[in-house]
């Protein structure tokens, strides 16, 4: 959302330093876009959320934005597989296997390079039901998706509240939902397809 976002803003600002028209006799444009300089990737999401769950601490996540893909893996998933056994840990939990049948290991492996996959030969989606990281839609609940995957275990609700001692108070947190609803999102057909800002 975020890059989506920086993208607008990008196309908004160089479109209101140039102007264009679709008149061929027009006079050329004399205005010119300054684009000399360094400039630093500051973010990625390809996965939104993975990098602010497994990070652990600022200057990792810092890190982690501006790492290009082919040297993430390497570089952090043994910091994300450290940190979501943590995180299970610090609720009394170990990592059970997840809905995808995928241990810590593996899960941290394939999320620490924030990438998205295509499968051209399966619906573009974070997950429908079905399908799993085979792309992603606008209207996909990438959160929950990824709350899922980490903490939702063999059946994707673990960490939702249980009461695992039987006392009548829940054990274990909500951890598999970000509790916003992504019901009625419905993208435009046009540039910048996001829908306006919901209040």
């Amino acid at each position: 959302m975020k890059n989506i976002l920086y993208i607008a803003l990008a196309v908004l600002t160089i479109t209101g330093v140039t102007s264009c028209s679709n008149d061929d006799d027009a006079a050329p444009m004399n205005e010119t876009v300054d684009f000399s300089g360094t400039f630093v990737q500051e973010d990625q999401m390809g996965r939104a959320g993975i990098n602010t769950v497994l990070s652990g601490s600022a200057s990792i996540k810092n890190d982690f934005n501006t790492t290009i893909p082919s040297e993430m893996t390497e570089t952090f998933q043994p910091l994300f597989l450290d940190q979501a056994v943590a995180l299970h840990a610090a609720f009394g939990a170990e990592y059970e296997t997840n809905i995808l049948g995928l241990d810590a290991t593996t899960l941290t492996t394939i999320l620490a390079t924030d990438v998205l996959q295509v499968a051209p030969d399966a619906p573009t989606t974070y997950f429908d039901g079905t399908n799993i990281l085979t792309g992603r839609n606008l209207t996909d609940d990438v959160i929950d998706v990824s709350l899922i995957l980490l903490f939702g275990g063999q059946n994707g609700d673990r960490f939702n509240g249980q009461d695992t001692n039987g006392d009548g108070e829940p054990d274990l947190p909500v951890l598999v939902t970000d509790g916003v609803s992504n019901a009625g999102e419905t993208p435009m057909a046009i540039f910048p397809y996001l829908e306006v800002p919901h209040n």
